[in-house]
């Protein structure tokens, strides 16, 4: 994942401030040069590494830091806040047209993504409710369109097209087409070039002046790093971008470009690319993604990405169990696919502060839950909902049909009991709490709070063992 090398660099300077009671200026500058050394390593521009440690600098050697009884973490506090505002400190959300369609000019270099994330984007805005469309403009690389056509039927989206005619009277007839029709959005997914090169700017511009895009969209290749920084800057001074489309994320990557990216074109990360599902993209917040560099997780987006997964008749069903104290294994195993559906269990546990920086990757078995799944498929229907029958002689008959141990068995029915007693939290009882819209607005209200209540249910009692 992307910001890992990082987020472990910093951790360990962190650890030196953290073990002193009183801070000097020089042990001050001595973390903030090891703060830059780690900032570099991760490929962040060399003046904003060095501009950004100032400042925390100049902040940090202050009184009310250098008197604090904790001196550490007021420093972790300000070069959280400084981490913010170096991405852009708010979240920068899509232009609205006053008189639809609104029109998103995509645009960027051969292979970042640019389609993929064109429906992407096209998905997010009609799981809200526009009616977006798809414009093909790529009249050049093969098949450029018909990959649109692929995405845009899997993602339920029309896609204009107009074979290969000139891309700037293709995004005209689809305006018009737009209007006609009813779409609220139109992606405008043009032409690439392995390179920034005047033959590509100049279509670019001719679109831009024809049909004047209400936004228009960089997507980059997070891998690429400082590559990708500047060529967001040579976008954004012959086109004018608008906001960027960070894809790759979720690789390794070491995370350079997020960073520098709003500070070298002044222009802001608008989305992130986080996997290569359709699904897998999130509104960049800059706040969360400070928190997530320096491992404090990021709750808000685990709530969110479990409200996406979430389905909401067994999500109802369940409630009603939980009401009962009935939480059975056939209810575990609904649980097991909806975690899954969240993404990646090495992705999503960096997002729940208390564990992320505690569990290294390779203690993650992305597997267990397969494993689980198979061990109570070998299970009979009165089994899975009343466990407690299961003696010795069924979990040696459950674990030959899985072709496991029986200690497979009983670590599994183990790890089901902890879960048993943290759902009942859950359950409506006297007083127990329920994971509602509520609580979600709470979190939002305070997510300082949301995170420690986050890492409590995430410490060493986690169901799973992790």
């Amino acid at each position: 994942m992307a910001f890992e090398g990082l987020s472990e660099r910093l951790e360990n300077s962190f650890k030196k401030l953290r073990a002193k009671g009183r801070l000097t200026e020089a042990d001050v500058k001595e973390a903030m040069r090891e703060v830059r050394l780690a900032l570099l390593e991760a490929d962040v521009n060399y003046k904003v590494s060095k501009e950004f440690t100032a400042k925390v600098t100049e902040r940090a050697i202050g009184a009310d830091v250098m008197e604090s009884l904790t001196p550490g973490q007021m420093v972790i506090k300000i070069v959280n806040e400084e981490l913010t505002e170096l991405m852009g400190g708010n979240e920068a959300r899509l232009a609205i047209a006053n008189h639809p369609p609104t029109i998103v000019m995509m645009c960027g270099l051969q292979g970042s993504g640019k389609t993929t994330h064109s429906a992407k984007l096209a998905l997010k805005l009609k799981k809200e409710g526009h009616r977006p469309l798809l414009v093909a403009c790529d009249v050049y690389r093969p098949a450029a369109i018909k990959q649109l056509q692929v995405v845009g039927e899997q993602v339920g989206v029309p896609v204009f097209e107009m074979g290969t005619e000139n891309p700037v009277h293709i995004a005209e007839e689809a305006i018009k087409f737009a209007k006609d029709h009813g779409n609220d959005y139109v992606f405008l997914d043009t032409a690439g070039r392995l390179h920034v090169d005047e033959e590509l700017m100049q279509e670019l511009t001719n679109i831009r002046q024809t049909v004047h895009p209400h936004e228009i969209l960089l997507v980059i290749d997070a891998m690429t790093g400082q590559d990708a920084v500047n060529v967001a800057k040579s976008f954004n001074e012959t086109l004018g971008i608008d906001g960027v489309i960070l894809t790759k994320l979720d690789g390794d990557t070491r995370g350079g470009a997020a960073l520098s990216v709003r500070a070298v074109t002044g222009k802001p990360i608008k989305f992130i690319g986080t996997g290569e599902k359709l699904d897998n993209l999130e509104t960049f917040h800059p706040a969360r993604m400070a928190s997530r560099i320096l491992g404090m997780g990021d709750v808000l987006s685990f709530i969110e990405r479990a409200e996406m997964s979430l389905d909401e008749k067994k999500a109802a069903e369940l409630e009603k169990k939980l009401a009962k104290n009935k939480f059975d294994l056939n209810d575990l195993l609904d649980q097991f696919d909806q975690i899954e559906r969240m993404g990646s269990l090495k992705d999503t546990i960096k997002l729940i502060p208390g564990l992320g920086g505690k569990i290294k990757d390779e203690d993650i078995d992305e597997d267990a839950f397969k494993r689980f799944r198979s061990i109570i498929y070998s299970m009979t229907l009165e089994e899975r909902a009343h466990p407690n029958i299961i003696n010795p002689s069924r979990k040696r008959r459950i674990a030959k049909g899985c072709g496991m141990e029986v200690e497979d068995v009983n670590r599994l029915l183990s790890q089901f009991k902890q879960m048993q007693k943290m759902m009942k939290q859950f359950g409506g009882g006297k007083g127990a709490p329920k994971m509602s819209k509520k609580m979600r607005r709470m979190m939002q209200a305070n997510p300082e709070m949301a995170q420690k209540m986050m890492g409590n249910m995430g410490g060493n009692n986690n169901p799973f063992g992790f």
